[in-house]
Formats: structure tokens, sequence, C-alpha cells
């Protein structure tokens, strides 16, 4: 299994992405060559954020930014 795979599996095993670990797939992403499993795993972590499956820290993070600056 690959890098890309092991970090979805665990975001999809916990619900959540960090922070950390939505830059380490980004820089993998941008820097690899990356074959079809890994493309799929991500794809389908993609369809589980949308769908609210699994948490993004990142996300997390803006939207109580922007509750915070909205409430200003």
């Amino acid at each position: 299994m690959n890098l890309i795979s092991q970090i979805v599996e665990q975001a999809l095993a916990t619900g959540y992405l960090s922070l950390e670990a939505e830059e380490d797939l980004r820089l993998l992403l941008q820097q690899t060559q990356y074959d079809l499993q890994d493309f799929q795993a991500f794809m389908v972590l993609q369809k589980e954020a949308m769908k609210g499956r699994v948490r993004q820290e990142s996300r997390e993070l803006w939207q109580s930014h922007r509750h915070l600056t909205a409430a200003v």
C-alpha cells in the first residue's frame, strides 16, 4: 500500500483529516508519481468529505475563523 492510500485509510477509519495529513496528501499528489490505487483512494476520501463522513481540520478552522470575524 502506498503513502496516499495509507493516509486515506487512516482518515476514513477515524472520520478525520488533520492539517498535517492534508498537507502530506497535497505534497504527495504534487511531487510523486502515484498509481491508480492511490488516485482511487483519494477520490473516495473526497467523496466521504463531501458527504460529511470525514471531517477536515482545515475546514473546521476556516469556519471557526469565519464565524469569529462575522461576529465582530
